[in-house]
């Protein structure tokens, strides 16, 4: 994979930087500054170097055309607080406005093109249309550079299309993502063990399979575990269960019996009947869980086998919380995950958070970013990753 070293003399260069600002909003109030933070780095670099920097990123499911909830406003603020730069925003992508910025450029200076996304072309299916976006975003500059790691694995014209025009590589937040998730499945220091939560285990069984073959101990908690029980023969009230995927889980574990991997599921579940901080909750048995009830966290007694699990380990992955830690009467179950990480972490293992979830996970219940090796900022690229599948935006850069 070509790296920025690669682009040579930057000085007096336009460099087209596709970055990941798809942050959490409140209004217009940025929730977590995350993936703002994590991309300075790769700017600073640039600007340090001499480059003038055209940046574009997207922000939520604009649907193609412009939307002013969707503007990249609250990040060009953000950005300009946080790197020191000067930023300004372009009002369109490659409109005439986009090309007036680009022609002012100085160097080390950035204009955040407006929401990608605005313009159908980024995310069509139709070759010929995305490639057109491609060409015109290629016009006004001279490299590309890959630091969106969120992105890397849809085939979009500005990840993917855009490596066809212009010298490309990837930024320094692509590069140490890939070199984390590869620490983690090219020879881990073992034992290696997966962490997987989340609500449904549909979106989770490629990576399932794969990680199967690779790790000493998996781990399953979440909505997500619901399924596995019931492979189990459980009955788990009215949790969330996906019936069309008992079998595939009853497949996958007689897989990691025969491979030898600990497969791990809760053993108890804190109960309650409604999503609420005022709900009524009880400690029951995997097995015990009422019918009128849902299973909302695991209980105490799975964390602390967890927890044994994860401290006797040296290599770590995590991706999905293990209940509805939103809901502060159902955090635990997460808390004592991503303490556990910590704890390991400080103990000498090599830590990584799946980003998504666990990474705004991790962030709402206070742990500090050091606490673990590394915090990925891409939910579905990390997934993607660890299950072995080709990544687009990575493959161009090869």
């Amino acid at each position: 994979m070509k790296t920025i070293a690669d682009l040579g003399n930057l000085t007096g260069k336009t460099v087209f930087v596709r970055s990941d600002f798809n942050v959490p909003l409140d209004g217009t109030k940025i929730t977590d500054d995350g993936r703002i933070r994590a991309a300075l780095p790769t700017l600073k670099l640039l600007a340090e170097n001499g480059a003038k920097i055209v940046i574009a990123a997207h922000l939520g499911r604009p649907k193609g055309k412009p939307d002013p909830v969707f503007s990249l406003s609250p990040v060009a603020h953000r950005l300009k607080e946080l790197s020191g730069l000067k930023v300004t925003l372009a009002k369109d992508t490659v409109g005439q406005d986009a090309k007036a910025r680009i022609a002012e450029l100085q160097q080390g200076e950035i204009v955040l093109l407006e929401n990608v996304r605005f313009d159908a072309r980024e995310t069509s299916k139709v070759d010929a249309e995305r490639e057109e976006l491609a060409k015109l975003l290629a016009e006004p500059v001279d490299a590309f550079v890959s630091d969106g790691f969120g992105v890397v694995h849809r085939k979009q014209a500005s990840v993917y299309d855009i490596a066809a025009y212009l010298p490309s590589a990837a930024g320094l937040l692509v590069e140490k993502e890939v070199k984390a998730l590869s620490k983690a499945t090219e020879n881990p220091t073992r034992p290696l063990t997966a962490v997987l939560g989340g609500a449904k285990v549909s979106d989770k069984l490629g990576v399932i399979a794969n990680l199967i073959q690779k790790v000493d101990k998996l781990i399953i908690g979440g909505g997500m575990a619901y399924t596995f029980l019931v492979a189990k023969g459980y009955s788990v009230g009215k949790s969330l269960l996906e019936l069309d995927q008992v079998d595939a889980c009853k497949v996958h574990l007689r897989e990691a019996e025969a491979k030898g991997v600990e497969l791990a599921l809760p053993v108890d579940i804190v109960e309650a009947d409604k999503i609420d901080d005022a709900a009524t909750t009880r400690i029951v048995p995997a097995d015990g869980i009422a019918d009128d009830k849902m299973g909302l966290d695991i209980g105490p007694e799975t964390r602390k086998k967890f927890a044994e699990i994860i401290a006797d380990s040296k290599t770590l992955v995590w991706n999905g919380p293990m209940g509805v830690f939103e809901v502060k009467a159902f955090e635990a179950g997460t808390n004592a995950i991503a303490d556990s990480f910590a704890k390991a972490t400080a103990d000498g293992a090599f830590t990584i958070i799946g980003g998504g979830d666990s990474a705004a996970a991790v962030r709402k219940l206070g742990f500090a970013e050091n606490a673990f090796s590394h915090i990925s900022t891409g939910g579905g690229a990390s997934l993607e990753f660890l299950e072995g599948k080709t990544l687009p935006g990575l493959a161009v850069l090869a």
